[in-house]
């Protein structure tokens, strides 16, 4: 266990912002994670959790303990009825994926190139191109941070929706994930209903080709954290009932939609693209040219930029459609979780 104080967590997260926090600890036991809930003096310190940083924003800096999830080790069982592919929490995504084609196993295609640690999928479902995490999810295993009693979920305990699960409602805060259990088929079930992995179905014909191509869209989609800071897709798609579906696309006919449980799945980054926003710039922080869902650090961008231009984002589209986004990037204040509604509540609209 690797323990620091009063640290720059610009380098572990990938908005890549200058924040600090009091105490930052790399954790690469299930031990190492127990010392820190038990330590005296960090009793009374919020707690946070943080995989590879892809998902988060930090508003302010950070009063407590940041714990970096450094648990490794993967392994690969046979079953009667599929492929059993055991991960511990801190395997790095995107990987991961990589490996999983390079040892002969299909299934995790689609989700190629998505940041974070596998510990990170369960909490937020990571999804692309027709697949979810809850549907190649098996278990997973975390530990209680008051018991620290080793628990597993089936996938249906997980209570899995988009871009949600369980541990963002009632395990928020209380557990820390160790592990997950994939469950991939013996024989290759391709899923090639989405966008371009249809258009181009009948040159797909192995996962490899999937792999290949989904790289290839999100390279060319999607800014490289590594070069430009940003958190992926910054905003959910959001859901809209199918009468206010048919009333959009009345006025707008360009408008699609995906069918889902709840109503009609609509484009974000169409919402935000059609206002005209690619390209916005406040301060160090852009709604980036090519993509309108993401918002990226073009330079020494602090927290107060990017939070406005969000707030900015999220107010234009409102008032064009009558649309509400929700951020899909989790924002940390000093002590714990909040959201862009709370820091702006008292705010009047910006005029950028």
């Amino acid at each position: 266990m690797n323990v620091n104080n009063n640290v720059n967590l610009k380098p572990f997260h990938t908005f890549g912002i200058d924040m600090p926090c009091d105490v930052l600890v790399e954790a690469t036991t299930i031990e190492d994670i127990m010392a820190v809930y038990r330590n005296p003096e960090w009793e009374s310190l919020p707690k946070l959790i943080l995989g590879k940083g892809s998902n988060v924003l930090f508003t302010e800096p950070f009063h407590g303990v940041v714990i970096i999830n450094q648990l490794l080790g993967k392994s690969i069982t046979v079953e009667e009825d599929g492929i059993l592919l055991t991960v511990s929490g801190g395997e790095d995504w995107p990987s991961l994926v990589e490996w999983s084609l390079e040892q002969g196993l299909s299934g995790l295609e689609n989700l190629a190139m998505i940041p974070g640690c596998a510990g990170s999928a369960p909490i937020q479902n990571i999804g692309a191109y027709g697949v979810e995490f809850k549907d190649v999810c098996s278990y997973v295993d975390y530990v209680d941070l008051t018991t620290f009693k080793r628990v597993r979920l089936s996938a249906e305990e997980c209570r899995f929706d988009y871009r949600d699960s369980i541990f963002k409602h009632e395990l928020l805060g209380r557990v820390m994930i160790v592990e997950v259990g994939l469950k991939l088929p013996t024989t290759w079930a391709p899923t090639l209903t989405y966008g371009p992995l249809k258009a181009d179905k009948d040159l797909l014909t192995t996962p490899r080709e999937v792999f290949d191509l989904v790289c290839d869209i999100r390279g060319t989609k999607l800014p490289d954290p590594q070069v430009t800071g940003n958190a992926g897709s910054f905003f959910k798609n959001p859901i809209i009932s199918s009468e206010s579906f048919q009333t959009l696309q009345a006025l707008y006919p360009e408008l699609t939609g995906y069918p889902v449980t709840d109503g009609v799945k609509i484009a974000a980054g169409w919402l935000i693209d059609r206002c005209g926003l690619k390209g916005h710039q406040i301060g160090g922080a852009q709604v980036h040219p090519q993509q309108a869902l993401v918002i990226v650090n073009v330079g020494e961008a602090t927290a107060t930029d990017i939070l406005e231009l969000a707030w900015f984002i999220k107010l234009a589209v409102k008032d064009k459609y009558g649309v509400e986004l929700e951020h899909e990037v989790r924002f940390f204040d000093s002590q714990q979780e909040t959201r862009l509604e709370a820091i702006f509540a008292q705010s009047q609209p910006f005029s950028h």
